[in-house]
């Protein structure tokens, strides 16, 4: 507990009489820091904070990196902004090197001033003066990694910004109108570096400084799929003292990381992004100490050694191995729909496509959450959203909120009992052709983007046969394979039941979208991550 004497060396506490700093040394937290540690993030309650030791940083997520935009040194205040305008932290706070804080809450703040209305003044004094500052880096343009030149409806133009979008790398982008005869696109100019011509993913990666290859080739856990599920794992993991490494074939993030809004997440009452969650757990994860692979797939995994390949024939060891692959979009059944990929048929939706969608007439197939929120994201963007359902209502699959935001936007059209059945156009797709199955007719609809979510499946071909899937190809774990009379060999003459996430491959477990029965939410996947760390740690102890 901080003493009076020790307020005393704060300069706006020092002329205080001695009942007032008593109450205050009564009511602060009192806590201790080591570097690089976090007091407070952005978006916690207000507080008064004062630094008494050392000095702190006051950091912020700026185009998905974090900036130190202040620091703060011993008598100095942190939390004036949110106190003066009854707000949240705009910014996040964590210690230089070891240092000392006290917190005062907002209900102690207002009775110390109460009793002395200098501290107050001097609050508000200070707020006014931060404010200019923070106004400055509101203005401030992010700065750009690299340029992404082409045309707008151009597949690869939008499968590059879209790689880029989603691993958090701040770039420009230049719309070329009328293409140059011959020149491929996408361009990518990188800041300060070179330019490349229809670049790979990889390459692309590589020039923006993502991490492609995998920094050892031995780790404690190696989590195949960036999800939720995974990148919960990887904080977990790492946070534990696990040497923890991700490999993700595109993007941390999977397919919530497209969610335009996740507004049943606990702890977000006014919900949160998909790509915003995805950005949080990533920092989390790399703070902690996970190395996260993007643009690698796994291609093979031996149960015996736990060695887990890697396209292009890297060979990774494991003391353990997760699985958290995901699942990926079901396509279209359609002759015509490669013709237009990437040129009016697109599969799930990302921030990135609004252009796309900047004043068109677009359509959306699918009935589940993600065409829902796929929906109202568009419908500030585009002319009109038309969401074709086979179904004869959006309940049997889509969340209860989801369907009332829905009815109650005038720009979003439901076509129930609703099929699409073919595709009309010459080098884009110009409009398509929709089947009514209550009736039986027939009618067109032109529109220039047709965004898909009718499904997703698992992707397991490429595991061993010793790992068992069900019959949709979705991994089997624990009780499943228990209910089947399956044990795992521990012994010559001993056997043990699976852990509830274990796969039949021992040391091997399934979690998040990928692994049977499993449900099909974010807050799942993410329990499921931490939940698969603590039977790594229980099967790394027998």
């Amino acid at each position: 507990m901080i003493g009076i004497e020790e307020l005393r060396t704060v300069k706006t506490f020092a002329p205080l009489p001695d009942e007032v700093l008593g109450y205050l040394a009564t009511a602060v937290e009192d806590i201790h820091l080591l570097p690089g540690e976090y007091f407070l993030h952005e978006g916690d309650e207000r507080s008064l904070i004062v630094v008494i030791e050392g000095n702190v940083e006051i950091t912020k997520v700026v185009a998905g990196i974090e900036k130190v935009i202040g620091t703060r040194k011993p008598g100095q205040f942190f939390g004036e902004v949110p106190l003066t305008l009854s707000t949240k932290f705009p910014a996040a706070g964590r210690a230089a090197g070891v240092a000392r804080i006290i917190k005062l809450d907002v209900a102690g703040y207002y009775t110390l001033a109460t009793m002395a209305p200098s501290v107050p003044e001097r609050v508000g004094w200070l707020a006014r003066h931060y404010l200019d500052s923070l106004q400055e880096l509101a203005a401030q343009a992010p700065d750009a990694v690299a340029r992404v030149i082409g045309p707008r409806r151009d597949a690869k133009v939008r499968e590059l910004a879209t790689f880029l979008t989603r691993n958090h790398v701040p770039f420009e982008r230049i719309t070329v109108e009328k293409p140059e005869g011959g020149a491929l696109y996408p361009r990518l100019e990188v800041r300060d570096g070179p330019s490349f011509a229809d670049p790979q993913l990889r390459t692309a990666a590589q020039a923006v400084g993502l991490e492609v290859t995998p920094a050892s080739s031995d780790y404690d856990v190696v989590i195949v799929g960036g999800g939720p599920a995974g990148l919960t794992a990887a904080v977990n993991g790492a946070a534990e003292g696990l040497r923890t490494v991700v490999i993700e074939q595109l993007a941390p993030g999977g397919q919530a990381g497209t969610s335009s809004r996740i507004e049943n997440y606990t702890g977000f009452p006014y919900g949160i992004t998909g790509d915003e969650l995805a950005g949080r757990a990533l920092t989390q994860a790399k703070r902690l100490g996970a190395e996260i692979v993007v643009t690698r797939t796994a291609c093979g995994i031996d149960p015996d050694s736990l060695e887990v390949m890697l396209d292009g024939g890297q060979l990774l060891k494991a003391r353990a191995v997760i699985m958290a692959t995901g699942v990926a979009w079901r396509t279209l059944g359609l002759e015509s729909t490669e013709r237009f990929l990437g040129s009016g048929i697109y599969y799930g939706a990302a921030f990135s496509d609004a252009p796309l969608a900047q004043g068109q007439d677009i359509c959306i197939i699918g009935a589940g959450n993600s065409a829902g929120q796929a929906a109202i994201f568009f419908s500030h963007h585009a002319r009109s959203v038309t969401m074709l359902v086979r179904g004869t209502s959006l309940a049997a699959r889509m969340s209860t909120y989801l369907i009332d935001q829905i009815e109650a936007n005038a720009a979003i059209t439901v076509k129930l009992n609703t099929q699409l059945v073919a595709l009309h156009g010459e080098s884009s797709l110009s409009g398509i052709e929709m089947l009514d199955t209550a009736n039986g007719s027939s009618s067109r609809l032109s529109t220039p983007a047709v965004f898909v979510m009718i499904g997703a499946d698992a992707v397991t071909d490429w595991l061993p046969d010793s790992i068992e899937c069900d019959k949709h190809g979705f991994i089997l774990t624990g009780n499943d394979l228990a209910n089947n009379g399956q044990s795992l060999d521990v012994g010559a003459t001993t056997q043990r039941r699976h852990f509830a996430l274990e796969t039949s491959a021992s040391g091997v477990f399934a979690i998040g979208d990928v692994r049977s029965g499993s449900v099909k939410r974010v807050a799942a996947g993410v329990g499921e991550g931490g939940m698969a760390i603590a039977y790594t740690h229980q099967f790394l102890a027998l």
